[in-house]
């Protein structure tokens, strides 16, 4: 608009010149007095010309910044009653096909239309979710919302709208950082996990054990007065499920070793990540619990036909003793049997430099197609800032409260005297080299590498392989991805 104003005064000086150019000097004066005038009144009009256009532009680029600015988690008031007529129909990919199977989805939606009645919400459940739902991303044949499944975060805004600035969502939610790819954050949990362990309590009881183990040593321990004075396994692997297995990577980082920056920051730069600390903690004795437990008969006696459903009531019911797995599966396993309350959450049995640390963060989060329709987008934001405030789901299913300062179950109270932490996101720049050293090193820590774990159990129960020579594998695998990716070694 600057250069508007320009031209136009340059033309009216131009102007001025010629006319003032003309006749003689006498002549010339009545003539360059009108002239001047007529000078001074279109520069006038211009410049008056020029500034309308330029408030005009300056209301339209508002007018955009709002809109953008609505369609944004923290955007958006749901409560207001001004979103209430927002008509669309959006489809949601998710994971949970229990949830999907016991009507607990179809209640919640049922929950939200009665707020919302003219967003119809699909929903589609997937049980091999890891792999699928990378497939239908890859296609784009997957709807409106889905969780994000394991992508690198320099292709999140290939396929996912950001759903507000990460300094935004931060005011008000938990474990913003999981998805977060510059100064936004794509994906927002839909519940928090601490990571432990399950258990029995009339089990442990009956076994004689009076205090909750706090190192791997005593945890095989434990096992043993459970397989000693019990009819109960042990400790339950959930082999056959595939997916339960991961379960034990989330316990690589500050739960095995009481840092926080680990995870994300240091991992990657570790030559030696499974090696023996020689103190029962780190990464080689969290799966030495398993091998250990396998090798012990400490677990089912095939382990080839564990039943994923099955062993929930199994727990329950005091037919198992433990189980490795997040928070999440906490309610589950109440729901599950006639005998709730015998049904407990341990912190992991790691304790670093005497204290136990326990790992909070986020669960699979909400992802809203970036291809999808501008209406479809904000019913999604609707239906995800809901689901986050208002469902009541992140508490039902015994997770960490989203939302800060909101509840959380007593299930946590076993937890009270451990340290706390989530992992730190990722140094800038380097944000996907955890990605591609999962993808080189073929171990996918934590992002779907149930194979490796499971040939824990394998090696275990037939003693076809050592631990040791399993670690020193591993070990290889990630220094000759550290080579080929070019990423220094640190640590």
């Amino acid at each position: 608009m600057k250069l508007k104003k320009v031209l136009a005064l340059s033309l009216v000086a131009a102007m001025t010149l010629t006319m003032a150019g003309c006749g003689s000097s006498e002549a010339a004066a009545p003539a360059a007095d009108a002239a001047e005038a007529e000078t001074t009144e279109a520069a006038e009009a211009a410049e008056e010309s020029t500034e309308a256009a330029d408030e005009e532009t300056a209301e339209t680029d508002e007018a955009a910044e709002t809109t953008e600015t609505s369609l944004s988690y923290t955007g958006i008031n749901i409560e207001d009653g001004s979103l209430n007529d927002t008509t669309a129909t959006i489809k949601f990919l998710h994971h949970k096909t229990d949830r999907a199977e016991d009507g607990t989805m179809d209640a919640m939606v049922a929950k939200f239309n009665e707020e919302f009645p003219n967003i119809t919400v699909d929903m589609e459940a997937v049980t091999d979710y890891a792999e699928d739902s990378l497939l239908r991303l890859s296609t784009g044949d997957w709807g409106d919302i889905m969780f994000i499944p394991a992508v690198d975060k320099a292709d999140l805004s290939t396929y996912f709208m950001p759903l507000d600035t990460y300094e935004n969502l931060n005011e008000t939610l938990n474990f913003m950082d999981q998805w977060k790819a510059g100064d936004d954050t794509y994906g927002i949990p839909y519940m928090a996990n601490a990571q432990g362990v399950l258990y029995n309590k009339q089990v442990f009881a009956d076994a004689g054990i009076t205090t909750l183990p706090t190192t791997p040593t005593e945890f095989i321990e434990d096992l043993k007065l459970i397989k000693d004075n019990t009819d109960a396994i042990p400790l339950y692997t959930n082999y056959a499920a595939g997916w339960t297995m991961g379960a034990w990577d989330a316990y690589v980082g500050c739960v095995s070793n009481g840092d926080d920056t680990y995870m994300n920051q240091k991992l990657v730069h570790t030559k030696e990540p499974f090696a023996d600390p020689g103190d029962d903690t780190g990464a080689y004795n969290l799966y030495r619990i398993l091998y250990d437990a396998c090798a012990e008969g400490l677990i089912e006696d095939d382990y080839t036909t564990t039943d994923w459903e099955g062993c929930k009531g199994m727990l329950n019911r005091g037919e198992i003793g433990t189980m490795v797995l997040g928070s999440w599966a906490y309610a589950q396993m109440q729901e599950a049997g006639d005998t709730p309350e015998n049904v407990g959450y341990m912190p992991f049995p790691m304790t670093v430099d005497g204290t136990q640390y326990v790992l909070a963060g986020g669960d699979y989060c909400y992802g809203i197609n970036v291809n999808s329709s501008d209406e479809n987008k904000l019913a999604s934001l609707i239906f995800v800032k809901w689901m986050t405030e208002k469902s009541g789901w992140c508490f039902n299913e015994g997770g960490y409260s989203v939302v800060k300062g909101g509840e959380n179950p007593d299930m946590y109270s076993a937890f009270n005297g451990c340290s706390v932490l989530s992992d730190k996101p990722a140094l800038e720049g380097e944000e996907d080299f955890l990605n591609q050293m999962n993808s080189e090193s073929e171990l996918a820590i934590n992002a779907g590498g149930n194979d490796k774990v499971q040939r824990i159990v394998e090696a275990g129960a037939t003693g076809s392989e050592t631990f040791a020579d399993i670690m020193a594998d591993w070990n290889a695998k990630w220094q000759d991805a550290q080579e080929e990716l070019a990423i220094d070694v640190l640590y």
